[in-house]
């Protein structure tokens, strides 16, 4: 019984252990908010991603493309784990506005839109044309004319609040791009007169990805246009397959499979004349294809974790600190339960009761205050802006739109114990040290 009243007196009676509380609570919001939000930041970063990429990309970064593309299409479609593939032609180009002398720099990508919406989220990023994406390359004020999708940030400007202003149709303008056509072989081919060919689009649709990069540099054109602008000769040629599994396939499992099939396949071209180009060909996972963008946000997130586990030391020793005062003010109670019998091991046992108790408290104290927290995250933003004019994140700058604020039971769980595992760790020394004292020195006279 008194391994339970002892503790809960000095939890109660012993302010300083009210400081251990608070430390313990402190650190248990901070790591709970910047968890959360890091978290959902990277998960929605990488679903963004998974959405662009698919499942599965088939490609070269080579810019005369590959080969004999169409007939291993049709071997994906013939596989029973792919539910959509999409032949890309990708290449750097310049587009300027017809109302303007200015170049800019961007990459176009040759997509059949239906194709690319099965195979990836292609579909869900459109706006005018997000019901029937047959015809996002229409432009609604003139069927006839060839259309040009392109990335949001390249014709919108984004808000103060991440939103858009979006007129009730596409506006009426047309865009030339240029593109440099390469033979197989990679060498210029003549256009016309001129090395570079140039043919105008008008604007039918907008692309929002959620991904800066994506947003801000690419504009999305009819495959047979790409290959017209991009690739000289006869024989067709593209950049990259998107494939997107079946529900049941996982995106290792698939591209294993596709990886196989696409060795059997190049086994069937050896003898071609474009087999050369199929060498560079890579099968890789949306992850793989996209590292360039994810992994400095996977590094950042490995960043914070270990900074949390600075975190949670600072908080060992807090509560090692504090600890280690109040035994050495409680000599005397624990000369008295040694000289009643208590073993050494029921002094270790009482005190770390005593800070089971501190970490219950205290984490259950931040957790909560975390949790409402992070519920008003966003009102809590939107009110800080409306009065002081300040943003977490620039939404002019930044893509993100809300706050992630989602919280997790298995975050909420493995915070909770670490925290208590923590004020545990922190007075085992402390409670060390306390069973080792003799009776016959903490209850001298001149002790007492």
């Amino acid at each position: 019984m008194y391994k339970i009243i002892i503790p809960t007196r000095y939890l109660v009676k012993r302010r300083i252990t009210y400081f251990a509380v608070m430390a313990v609570a402190l650190c248990v919001f901070i790591v709970l908010v910047v968890m959360t939000v890091m978290t959902g930041l990277v998960t929605d970063f990488k679903q963004k991603n998974h959405r662009f990429a698919g499942d599965c990309v088939v490609g070269t970064k080579s810019l005369v493309g590959f080969a004999y593309y169409e007939d291993f299409v049709q071997w994906l479609e013939g596989a029973d784990f792919v539910e959509g593939v999409s032949p890309v032609i990708k290449s750097p180009a310049l587009i300027r506005r017809r109302s303007s002398e200015r170049n800019s720099r961007v990459e176009i990508m040759g997509v059949d839109p239906v194709r690319h919406s099965r195979a990836t989220g292609f579909g869900d990023t459109l706006y005018y044309h997000k019901d029937d994406v047959s015809k996002a390359f229409r432009p609604a004020y003139d069927p006839n004319l060839p259309g040009c999708i392109l990335g949001i940030d390249l014709e919108l400007q984004r808000g103060a609040r991440s939103t858009y202003a979006y007129q009730a149709s596409p506006a009426q303008v047309g865009y030339s791009i240029s593109c440099l056509p390469l033979t197989a072989k990679g060498a210029l081919a003549q256009a016309g007169t001129d090395v570079i060919d140039t043919k105008t689009f008008h604007y039918s649709d907008n692309s929002h990805s959620g991904l800066p990069r994506v947003d801000g540099s690419i504009v999305y054109v009819p495959f047979e246009q790409a290959q017209q602008l991009c690739m000289a000769g006869s024989e067709k040629r593209a950049s990259a397959i998107h494939i997107r599994f079946q529900p049941d396939i996982t995106p290792e499992e698939g591209c294993r499979r596709v990886a196989a099939l696409w060795q059997r396949f190049r086994r069937e071209k050896a003898g071609a004349a474009l087999a050369y180009l199929l060498e560079n060909v890579t099968v890789q996972s949306w992850k793989g294809y996209r590292r360039e963008s994810i992994a400095p946000m996977e590094q950042e997130q490995t960043v914070m974790g270990v900074m949390f586990g600075l975190v949670a030391i600072t908080t060992v020793f807090i509560v090692l600190v504090v600890f280690y005062m109040i035994i050495s003010h409680k000599s005397k109670d624990i000369g008295i339960l040694k000289s009643i019998g208590v073993s050494d091991f029921d002094v270790i046992e009482l005190f770390s009761g005593f800070a089971f108790l501190v970490g219950i408290l205290g984490s259950s104290i931040g957790l909560s205050a975390g949790w409402v927290f992070l519920v008003k995250i966003n009102r809590i933003e939107d009110w800080l802006f409306e009065r002081f004019g300040f943003q977490l994140w620039d939404r002019t700058i930044y893509a993100i739109g809300d706050i992630p604020n989602r919280v997790e039971p298995e975050v909420l769980v493995a915070i909770f114990l670490s925290a208590v595992a923590a004020c545990l760790a922190g007075a085992l020394l402390p409670s060390w040290q306390a069973a080792r004292q003799r009776p016959a020195e903490t209850l001298q006279v001149n002790q007492l």
